[in-house]
């Protein structure tokens, strides 16, 4: 008992945790990794459970640690108050990423846009132009509703200006 109420606390001091709310980031975090192993496993492997539990494990694993590497290459350069954050951002961004190509594939239906009637070529510069819309406005809604509109619409003001639309920022004189 004690040891596990030890391996809590070293738990939160690593990830900078002050209330027990915000557990629920590393949970979803984790929950995410399983999900994404789990969609990997199952693309490339099928049903087999027993292979599929064994693949999706080692995904996990595989995953998490890359999760770890990044959140040490860009704890510098993202300024968070605390670590914790850092997977609150990471799951915007997967969020977001997701949601932008499920809003982009009927919008560009709404169009008529197939891949029977336009060059399959053009068809998919066509979806990721639209889902990169999509992704642009979805990134700052959903950093406002996990708490982190600040660091999205820096973000974003940074990611426009390389896009050369920086001057939509840019006071009038």
């Amino acid at each position: 008992m004690y040891g596990e109420i030890l391996l809590m606390q070293k738990f939160k001091d690593y990830w900078q945790i002050t209330k027990n709310w915000q557990l629920l980031f590393p949970f979803l975090g984790v929950i995410g990794l399983l999900y994404s192993a789990f969609k990997l496993a199952k693309y490339f492997l099928g049903d087999s459970l027993l292979l599929l539990a064994s693949v999706t494990l080692f995904l996990t694993y595989v995953l998490t640690k890359i999760c770890l590497y990044l959140f040490k290459k860009l704890e510098g350069k993202w300024v968070v108050e605390q670590r914790w954050e850092m997977i609150r951002i990471f799951i915007v961004f997967a969020i977001t990423g997701s949601s932008s190509v499920l809003v982009g594939r009927p919008i560009i239906l709404m169009l008529g846009i197939t891949k029977q009637n336009l060059n399959p070529i053009l068809y998919y510069i066509l979806f990721i132009i639209i889902s990169l819309i999509f992704y642009q406005i979805l990134l700052v809604a959903f950093g406002w509703l996990f708490g982190q509109f600040q660091f999205f619409w820096k973000f974003e003001k940074k990611m426009l200006g390389r896009f050369g639309l920086g001057f939509l920022f840019k006071p009038l004189p």
